[in-house]
């Protein structure tokens, strides 16, 4: 499966577009990860924990769009997008799309 942030794929041709394919998850925080965040919030500098959390959440969404895009037969997704948001104090959203296409 090709996942590309462009509308084309240099070197292949779209022959059918399926459709819109997402795949999402809310990750929580962990106590943990909190309060060694509110530690490191005193002395700045990056939240390991964090860029971790988010970094599974990220992958854990991308296999299911491509899952989703594996269903319809496609052969690639174009013109991916990520985006996030808090959904609750200590959980956010990751949430990826795309649009499924066949190749030539």
């Amino acid at each position: 499966m090709k996942l590309v942030t462009t509308e084309s794929i240099i070197g292949s041709e779209i022959k059918e577009s399926l459709g819109i394919v997402k795949g999402e998850v809310v990750q929580s925080k962990n106590l943990g990860r909190d309060f060694m965040a509110g530690m490191k919030t005193i002395v700045g500098g990056e939240i390991k924990g964090y860029t971790e959390m988010i970094r599974n959440a990220r992958q854990i969404a991308t296999k299911r769009m491509v899952d989703e895009a594996e269903e319809l037969g496609a052969d690639a997704i174009v013109n991916i997008r990520y985006g996030s948001s808090s959904v609750m104090q200590g959980a956010a959203e990751i949430i990826v799309y795309g649009t499924a296409v066949k190749l030539k």
